[in-house]
């Protein structure tokens, strides 16, 4: 019985009616906003609206934003993913079942539009005549496998470096149409193709979708649209997006007879997702802190936050990839309107001083910044926005806590802002590399202030 459950809410392998479509939905619908709105308040203490969960593209707030904690974002998008995956599945057998266009499932993703379509669908009585090969009744083959899958990771490919070039060279967007759109609408792709003439497994499939995901990262690679830095860090939501697509495509490939041309309907999520990315650009300034305890008085930290040497700790795995690093800090003047240089790896950042409290506070704005990181490529120069101007730092501070035994708790904090969406996935990886820059400028500071 449970089995069954599951299979019809996860699985490819039955129909759904309209009933069991609304009523599903609706519960799902209610159940997930009930409990994303308890855990919100009980660990924000803000208000999760209805209105916030239907329509968070619009309603969204920056204020809402910055008091999630980054394990929060996490948790939330792994608590999101099987709904997607139901969604989607029964939208998907809803359509089929009430003999419309599988594609209209691609409207799940559509913000606004979803709605009316998922409406619409759930109105329309199961059609008569043939009843579709479920997936429950295929029979796969190996007939023709490397031909059609040379195939689908060749279009693929053309898809993927063309849609990528646009998104990030003249729209210089960086969020769902390209971290979710696009390697979704490749997986459908690839998937379709190598399913539609012979049907495949499952897993066969999904190994060709993943060797097409594999070559459009190596294509970017080779045009200079991304290093190798960036493609790693947005591996994992690629690769969930193109497994969702995957698994799309080829159950419209098996249980449909819809022609090869009609995947181009999967385009139009492309300019949807830039749509959506329009509609969430918000960027809210959060604040990464990070703090150690330093066997020193505030007053012989304080001369060593102003400025310190030169770190000589070998930088760690990701700085040695290219994440730019800490290395020196000069202090330039005295007092309030004095200017510090951090000098990173890729440059320096230039930090006019706005509150000089010696010993106990230190408060600075950001002028002028280096690149985030310098990419791993096979040229010298990599055509990709992000590096610059996607992440800011906008200013930071130290505060000097004395403790007992003449020590002092030694805080760090930058607050920042992060053009690339979705953020619930690119901030923690924000948060992550800042934690690791300021143990690095801690713990020289630690060492100079205990020698």
């Amino acid at each position: 019985m449970a089995m069954a459950s599951l299979q019809k809410y996860f699985g490819f392998t039955e129909p759904i009616d309209r009933r069991t479509y609304l009523r599903t939905g609706v519960v799902l619908m209610v159940a997930k906003y009930l409990i994303d709105a308890t855990v919100i308040y009980l660990v924000t203490h803000q208000v999760w609206t209805p209105a916030d969960y239907l329509l968070p593209l619009v309603t969204i707030k920056s204020s809402m934003l910055t008091v999630f904690p980054t394990w929060l974002l996490a948790a939330l998008i792994l608590w999101t993913l099987p709904f997607i995956w139901i969604g989607v599945s029964m939208t998907l057998r809803r359509a089929i079942d009430a003999a419309k266009s599988p594609w209209y499932s691609l409207f799940f993703f559509l913000p606004l539009l979803n709605y009316a379509v998922m409406l619409w669908l759930a109105s329309l009585p199961s059609a008569e005549g043939p009843t579709p090969r479920w997936l429950s009744d295929v029979q796969t083959t190996a007939r023709g496998r490397v031909k059609s899958a040379l195939l689908g990771i060749l279009v693929s490919v053309i898809i993927g470096s063309i849609a990528v070039a646009i998104i990030t060279l003249t729209t210089r967007s960086y969020g769902m149409a390209l971290f979710l759109g696009t390697p979704f609408v490749l997986g459908a792709v690839t998937a379709y193709i190598h399913n539609y003439a012979h049907p495949r497994t499952s897993k066969e499939t999904t190994v060709v979708v993943m060797l097409g995901l594999f070559f459009v990262g190596g294509s970017m690679m080779l045009f200079a649209l991304e290093g190798l830095v960036c493609l790693l860090m947005a591996l994992p939501i690629g690769i969930v997006a193109a497994e969702l697509g995957g698994t799309v495509g080829r159950f419209v490939a098996i249980s449909t007879t819809t022609p090869p041309a009609s995947t181009a309907f999967l385009l139009l999520l492309l300019p949807a997702g830039l749509i959506a990315d329009r509609a969430t650009n918000v960027s809210p300034v959060y604040e990464a802190v990070t703090s150690i305890v330093v066997n020193a008085p505030p007053e012989k930290v304080w001369a060593h936050v102003i400025q310190f040497h030169e770190i000589t700790d070998r930088p760690s795995l990701l700085f040695r990839l290219g994440i730019a690093y800490p290395i020196r800090a000069r202090i330039y003047g005295n007092g309030a309107g004095a200017i510090r240089r951090c000098e990173f790896s890729t440059g320096a950042f230039v930090e006019p001083i706005t509150n000089w409290n010696a010993p106990s506070r230190l408060s600075f704005g950001v002028t002028a910044q280096p690149p985030a990181l310098h990419e791993l490529s096979p040229y010298s120069h990599v055509y990709a926005p992000h590096v610059k101007g996607f992440f800011k730092a906008r200013r930071g501070e130290f505060r000097l806590v004395p403790l007992s035994g003449g020590r002092t708790r030694l805080e760090g904090s930058t607050w920042y802002t992060l053009d690339m969406y979705p953020q619930a996935y690119w901030r923690p990886i924000a948060e992550l590399l800042l934690r690791q820059i300021h143990e690095r400028v801690l713990e020289q500071v630690r060492r100079e202030s205990e020698q």
